[in-house]
């Protein structure tokens, strides 16, 4: 569990939330541990622990971070991950259906069924929902500078509007199923989830147990018809591009202002883990 995920997390919040696990806990019978996470990697320290000990699900109560470190740790394993959404937008929690309310997710962890689904792998980097490069991961790392609890819709806005007003793309060669594409990117993303949270939807048609990623190319436009187009995200979201191999790779052109040049290859890790899902999908 993170302590201070979410936009509003306040004082005491972590006290009322190890109540609440253990009261669930001990209501379903189980023999249940709860550990708070410390420091960035510490999730997925404390979820392979519980994997050597033969843990049958790990709860990852916390935001897309957490969410990830305990992925990666179980990913090829027979141990569930079940979550209780607590991050800023929550993209991952909302593909799988998962409901918001803590005690009803918990109940879904404890007594759901389980479903497999795929990950994506970049540069032996493992992902569960969506990975690129361009200004999208910009704005990423200028929110996650935020200090928890100070996050959510309206702070995430606030960046994107300054970056994608400021940003300088890099030019790209992508090669998507053997087709090279150049193209000066706005952003490039592998899509193995439809959205980034909060209803920003990138990716309509991906599927999480399907074997592929959907790969996007957004190209580089004057800032006013950046904002412009970017509305699209939430009104209309665009078109990915479906490819029918599970390996994509990209390779910057030309050197971005501050960054090295580099190759990176983004591939789906087919079935690669088992989560707990909730009301309405399909399991």
């Amino acid at each position: 569990m993170n302590p201070l995920s979410g936009a509003g997390a306040s004082s005491g919040v972590a006290e009322r939330r190890i109540a609440l696990l253990t009261d669930q806990f001990a209501a379903a019978s189980v023999a249940g541990a709860v550990h708070l996470t410390e420091r960035r990697g510490h999730a997925r320290e404390l979820a392979a622990a519980a994997l050597e000990r033969g843990a049958s699900t790990v709860i990852a109560w916390g935001g897309d971070g957490t969410i990830n470190e305990v992925g990666v740790a179980l990913a090829g394993s027979n141990t569930a991950l079940a979550i209780v959404p607590a991050g800023s937008g929550n993209g991952f929690a909302r593909e799988l259906g998962i409901p918001w309310a803590p005690q009803a997710a918990i109940a879904i962890a404890l007594g759901g069924r389980s479903r497999s689904i795929d990950a994506g792998e970049i540069d032996g980097r493992l992902f569960f929902n969506i990975a690129g490069v361009g200004v999208d991961a910009v704005i990423a790392e200028q929110f996650n500078t935020r200090a928890q609890g100070q996050r959510g819709l309206g702070p995430y806005v606030r960046f994107a509007i300054r970056e994608v007003w400021r940003y300088r793309a890099a030019r790209y060669r992508v090669v998507l199923d053997g087709e090279a594409i150049v193209s000066n990117a706005l952003l490039i993303a592998f899509a193995n989830g439809r959205e980034y949270g909060n209803g920003i939807c990138l990716a309509p048609k991906a599927r999480m147990d399907d074997g592929k990623l959907e790969a996007l190319v957004v190209e580089d436009r004057h800032p006013i018809s950046r904002l412009w187009c970017g509305r699209h995200l939430v009104l209309a979201p665009p078109t990915a591009r479906r490819g029918s191999s599970p390996a994509r790779s990209a390779r910057p052109r030309s050197k971005p202002r501050g960054r090295s040049c580099t190759t990176w290859t983004a591939r789906s890790a087919a079935r690669s883990i088992g989560s707990t899902c909730g009301y309405g999908r399909v399991c």
